[in-house]
């Protein structure tokens, strides 16, 4: 019963198509291994490769590596490839600085462009969210405070992640398993009410579902599925405002006046827009800032209000500067800005990602001997001969291009000399990089080791838009 709910949902939002590849992320836990054991029923109906990952955090100790053995006992005993990843997420953390929820959502993402490596198909990420999860979510960002965008965050399908069990309550998720015979892991932070998370899953959604509605988390599902589409139109809106009415130059949004005399529902919209591709967040932007802003423009000239991540937002004559960092007016980084420029944004492959430095998009097809771009924003590679993920950023000590199809390397400093680039412009030009190796130099050449060839098999796309800093 439940495996028919979860493949009429697959095909109601069209997660998968015939020939697809799809990577699923199996922790161990009953809602990953639910999800396996459905797409695996669902292969027989569809023809699609299916494969699994599996990301050892370094965190659990002989529980973590139970789940490992468990997940790679499973694929085996039910034929599918499996690919187990291991990395020390805590010392990562400390090493960029920042959250083990951050670090291990980093090397979550490295590990599906890693698992993708290969895939001449459509790939497929699939995620073992349920209802109940969406509902936490919901309740969560309400509790916080939020806007459509929060609580529409979980979807079915968020190009190129698929939510094939979204549709289910964990306790039928529960019940499949016991029905199926099927081993899982439990993981014990799950049950510890320490985390907010935990304490809206034991204690406030069972309270909504027995004594409110047993159907809550369905309709909080439904609901963010009608945020999701309104949401999708506003923020459409709201970055049309942007084009008409700001520019965005060296990773800094100048607003006009009559941007804020616009329809007063999409003005957020916009302004949330300008807000993530100034920082290269979406969270920690609300309403307040919103308001913040609003109030600005009404104020004299030179008044300031300080917004997340350090930027600022400046009142000037002709409306609303918003600046990165602790940029200022004249457009110069601090050190400290550049140094955020220098570590980069990672590139999801395929997607896209927004950043201070502009938009990278990137995909991946056969390469079938098709003419190659000639565009000076648009470079097609050799994606078989790439290693490493994929980073936009700054120049960093030690960077290098190969200039040669012998492989010899010329220091980036030299490239930026011999091609006469600008000093002052040599810290803010993006690059595409790969480590420490520089694939291509934005709005200028590319590296010999990874141009197309007679032999290439498979083509990774990049795309660049955004601000003028390479001009």
């Amino acid at each position: 019963m439940y495996y028919r709910k979860v493949k009429a949902y697959i095909e109601e939002f069209e997660m998968i198509r015939e020939g697809d590849q799809v990577i699923a992320g199996v922790s161990g836990g009953g809602d990953s291994m639910a999800m396996l054991s459905c797409l695996r029923q669902y292969r027989e109906e569809m023809d699609f490769s299916l494969k699994v990952v599996h990301v050892h955090h370094g965190i659990r100790g002989e529980e973590a590596d139970r789940d490992a053995a468990l997940v790679k006992q499973v694929c085996s005993d039910w034929q599918i490839p499996c690919q187990i990843l291991r990395y020390d997420v805590p010392d990562l953390a400390k090493g960029w600085k920042v959250g083990t929820e951050e670090a291990g959502r980093r090397v979550r993402q490295e590990a599906f462009t890693l698992a993708s490596k290969g895939c001449t198909a459509r790939v497929r990420i699939a995620l073992a969210h349920n209802q109940d999860d969406l509902a936490e979510t919901v309740v969560h960002n309400l509790c916080r405070g939020t806007g459509i965008r929060g609580l529409s965050a979980m979807r079915p399908v968020s190009d190129p992640i698929i939510r094939p069990v979204l549709c289910l309550k964990k306790q039928q998720i529960l019940e499949y398993l016991k029905g199926a015979g099927i081993l899982y892991g439990q993981d014990s932070t799950n049950l510890s009410e320490e985390y907010t998370r935990n304490r809206i899953r034991h204690r406030i959604l069972p309270l909504l579902q027995e004594q409110i509605n047993p159907k809550a988390s369905a309709h909080m599902a439904e609901t963010a599925q009608i945020l999701a589409a309104a949401g999708d139109y506003l923020f459409a809106q709201g970055e049309c405002l942007l084009k008409q009415y700001a520019s965005f130059k060296e990773g800094a949004y100048y607003l006009q006046e009559d941007f804020f005399r616009q329809e007063s529902a999409l003005v957020p919209y916009g302004l949330l827009t300008a807000f993530y591709q100034v920082s290269g967040r979406q969270q920690d932007f609300t309403s307040l800032h919103v308001k913040d802003i609003q109030k600005l423009v009404s104020r004299q000239v030179g008044r300031q209000v300080q917004l997340p991540y350090g930027m600022r937002a400046v009142r000037t004559y002709q409306g609303i500067s918003l600046l990165p960092g602790s940029q200022h007016e004249d457009g110069k980084q601090t050190e400290e800005q550049l140094e955020e420029y220098r570590k980069g944004w990672g590139i999801p492959i395929p997607g896209s990602v927004k950043c201070p430095l502009g938009v990278v998009s990137a995909r991946v097809f056969s390469y079938e001997g098709q003419k190659i771009e000639e565009n000076k924003y648009t470079k097609w590679l050799d994606y078989d001969t790439i290693y490493s993920s994929l980073s936009v950023r700054t120049r960093s000590p030690g960077d290098y291009l190969v200039i040669d199809q012998k492989g010899n390397r010329k220091k980036l400093n030299r490239c930026f000399i011999d091609d006469k680039i600008p000093r002052e412009k040599r810290e803010q030009l993006p690059l595409i990089a790969a480590g420490e190796e520089i694939l291509w130099i934005i709005g200028g050449r590319i590296s010999e080791k990874h141009k197309i060839t007679q032999t290439t098999v498979r083509v990774i796309e990049l795309q660049y838009q955004g601000g003028t800093i390479h001009e």
